[in-house]
């Protein structure tokens, strides 16, 4: 197995790498985020060690980057801080396991082969309407063979329309469950991003539209208009 390391304190790097290579990984280090970035993209590795306060790029940008292109490979966080807004961030990113420092090296270790075990016996987690998808592993919408990268509120809103297809989700559902109850932002954001994802649904002709019930809600559905015109949503 192939670890790629990431951690900016060159002294605690050079004791991790000599950890895993003592029990028998083959592991590479990087210094910085966007070396650690450079180095994942290759998709040479593994498993993912990543130090989350490093300069620059920090761990959990990596992450995302990482996850944003379709790239699965397991992670693990390490950091310092122990804040469970921090381990909520980290593991929202994409990570597999958060491990706080200072930890015990049969600790990491044991952490490590679990995160290993899972990618054995990964399965994309898919959220499916028909032949449309949502892998809530890579936020992709995907149909068929192709498939587009969402960002963050709009894989928000379409994986809560997709738990629930057909049925009608108000503005202020999303609203509550996206952006908090107390929020300042202004409804009309839902309709921004509804938009973008009837825009990407069309770019895909995927055979599912986002309908509009005025007083009501959105509904996601598979309709027979949709798959007449070849999969473009109605405004």
């Amino acid at each position: 197995m192939r670890l790629l390391v990431a951690e900016d304190d060159a002294r605690l790097l050079k004791s991790l790498l000599h950890i895993f290579t003592k029990n028998q990984y083959v592991a590479d280090g990087a210094c910085d985020g966007e070396s650690a970035l450079a180095c994942a993209r290759s998709g040479e590795y593994d498993g993912l060690v990543l130090d989350i306060m490093m300069p620059g790029m920090d761990g959990v940008e990596v992450l995302r980057t990482l996850r944003r292109e379709g790239i699965t490979t397991p992670a693990l966080f390490l950091s310092a801080r122990t804040e469970v807004s921090e381990r909520v961030e980290g593991l929202d990113a994409g990570a597999d396991d958060y491990l706080p420092k200072p930890f015990h090296t049969s600790e990491l270790l044991a952490r490590v082969r679990a995160m290993l075990r899972r990618k054995e016996n990964f399965v994309p987690d898919l959220l499916c309407l028909g032949e449309v998808a949502l892998n809530r592993s890579t936020w992709q919408l995907q149909y068929k063979e192709r498939s587009l990268s969402l960002g963050g509120r709009e894989f928000q809103i379409l994986e809560m329309l997709m738990q629930r297809p057909g049925a009608v989700i108000a503005t202020e559902q999303f609203m509550t469950h996206i952006w908090g109850w107390d929020t300042p932002v202004d409804t009309s954001v839902v309709w921004v991003h509804i938009s973008n994802l009837r825009r990407k649904l069309e770019k895909l002709k995927a055979p599912a539209g986002i309908r509009f019930l005025r007083g009501a809600g959105y509904v996601l559905e598979l309709t027979a208009e949709a798959y007449r015109t070849g999969g473009r949503a109605q405004p």
